[in-house]
């Protein structure tokens, strides 16, 4: 649990820009840079000026309750907030870094508000016209970058839940995709489905040993 001082210390960007004449602060983080299936979701979100909501900070130091609840209360007092969904197909043909990237220039974009000044968790955005500044370790620096970061979390836990109604077999739900020695044993049970990434390892192999049995089988119907 946040100190009173540490939760002050979390809107210190935010207080300086404010102090600075801008208005609309637009935080932005992904979540899902490292799972083996499913999209990379980027969010975008602009904060009230001034407003402090308790217990904000980095999803990943939130248990799921407490994300859920803080979700809500985000969502439902932002000026403005996007959610992007890059597919698993995309992390695939660009790189992950340049999916995240895609992601959050894409998300600036779709803010129905338009910031005057951003903070992103980390990633570089040269390509902004709008000034901003990259923080490591954003979403434990700024406010406006952990509420970024809870919306992204939390939406995209909702969707692997989805996909786990579709993909039963992998445990969607409990792991959201990320490489658990159950989605391991899983992947080398009934090996890769839609979602997964094939450019990650370990799931690379398995479509490595597929196209390798595809091109034997074709190789024996040519013979004959």
């Amino acid at each position: 649990m946040k100190s009173q001082k540490e939760e002050i210390n979390l809107y210190k960007y935010e207080n300086e820009l404010y102090d600075e004449g801008y208005e609309n602060i637009c935080g932005i983080d992904e979540a899902g840079r490292g799972p083996l299936a499913g999209p990379v979701v980027v969010a975008a979100c602009i904060l009230p000026p001034f407003l402090k909501i308790e217990g904000i900070n980095d999803s990943k130091q939130l248990s799921e309750k407490k994300r859920e609840a803080l979700y809500k209360i985000i969502v439902k007092n932002a000026v403005s907030y996007s959610v992007v969904f890059v597919s698993e197909k995309e992390v695939d043909e660009l790189n992950i870094y340049q999916a995240t990237k895609k992601g959050m220039l894409k998300a600036v974009e779709e803010l129905k508000v338009k910031p005057d000044y951003v903070l992103i968790d980390a990633m570089p955005l040269g390509e902004l016209e709008v000034k901003h500044q990259s923080l490591i370790h954003g979403d434990a620096l700024s406010a406006s970058v952990a509420a970024a970061s809870i919306i992204a979390k939390v939406s995209r836990d909702h969707y692997m839940e989805k996909m786990d109604f579709k993909y039963p077999n992998y445990g969607f739900k409990k792991h959201k995709g990320y490489g658990t020695k159950e989605h391991l044993a899983a992947l080398e049970k009934y090996g890769p489905c839609k979602i997964h990434r094939k450019t990650f390892a370990p799931v690379s192999k398995y479509f490595s040993k597929q196209l390798s049995l595809d091109l034997d089988f074709n190789d024996d119907e040519n013979e004959n």
